[in-house]
């Protein structure tokens, strides 16, 4: 029996569950209710402008906060001891091994008007807030929930670059931050692209957190999507048209992610 034939399971399996739903999603774009060519889904896409922009804007500001607070996390976790190393993503992680409506939910309970931020800040005699069905609210959970995705990964990349190049660098008169600037930052920019992506492209499509944390008040594109396909708006072929204009974005996103986080070793010799 030939190795090749040892694929044919899991080349079955992409052609079930990836290549066909996404050829289903192509059809369905494409045609209208009586199963004739149209580009009219696209067309009416032009309504929904505001969820496309809201839905960037809040995925950039989320991405944007957690390179913010992701990459220190993780350039100081590289820094550690391989014990304190282990423990520490081992608390990054943790939060993950719960079911993700749990985290939302607990979230609702913090940020709620009469949730434990608000109870906090009365003690204090500080004035409440209202976050609870904003876009701040869901930009905190799109934070809380996919921090992690961008800290493992440029934690990942720094802790693996040769330290004879940082050695090399101090020989030749560099401080800590022209070391940093010149040799680590270029260096780690493949593990930086890679978190964004990983945090972007869930970001842009989340409908749980903004269904949850928003209260409907603030419609992105997951929640467009379902509305098509569950809600009272059924209409399978628009939703189809977002999801498939959805993938092209994403598509181009991760290329483009890809294309500049290739060059980071180069980036070290300018």
């Amino acid at each position: 029996m030939k190795l090749k034939y040892l694929s044919a399971p899991y080349i079955v399996w992409m052609a079930l569950f990836v290549v066909a739903p996404v050829i289903i999603v192509v059809v369905y774009a494409f045609t209208s209710a009586a199963g004739e060519f149209t580009f009219d889904n696209f067309a009416k896409m032009g309504g929904y402008v505001s969820v496309f922009s809201r839905s960037f804007l809040l995925a950039i500001i989320s991405t944007a906060i957690c390179i913010i607070i992701g990459y220190p996390v993780a350039y100081i976790l590289s820094k550690e001891r391989a014990r304190q190393q282990r423990i520490l993503i081992m608390l990054i992680m943790l939060p993950m091994w719960m079911n993700f409506l749990l985290r939302t939910y607990a979230w609702m309970s913090i940020l709620e008007n009469t949730g434990l931020l608000n109870r906090l800040l009365t003690l204090l005699g500080l004035p409440a807030v209202n976050i609870i069905n904003t876009p701040t609210a869901i930009v905190i959970g799109m934070v809380y929930n996919f921090l992690p995705f961008m800290i493992l990964p440029i934690y990942s990349v720094i802790v693996k670059i040769d330290r004879s190049l940082i050695e090399a660098a101090q020989d030749l008169g560099a401080n800590a931050v022209t070391v940093f600037r010149r040799v680590i930052f270029p260096l780690s920019l493949p593990g930086v692209f890679s978190g964004i992506t990983m945090v972007f492209v869930p970001a842009v499509s989340t409908f749980v957190i903004s269904q949850l944390l928003g209260g409907g008040a603030n419609m992105l594109l997951g929640d467009l999507i379902e509305m098509q396909f569950l809600g009272a708006a059924y209409n399978p072929h628009l939703g189809s048209a977002i999801a498939l204009v959805m993938m092209v974005i994403v598509m181009i996103c991760m290329w483009l992610m890809n294309k500049f986080g290739a060059g980071g070793e180069e980036a070290v010799m300018l």
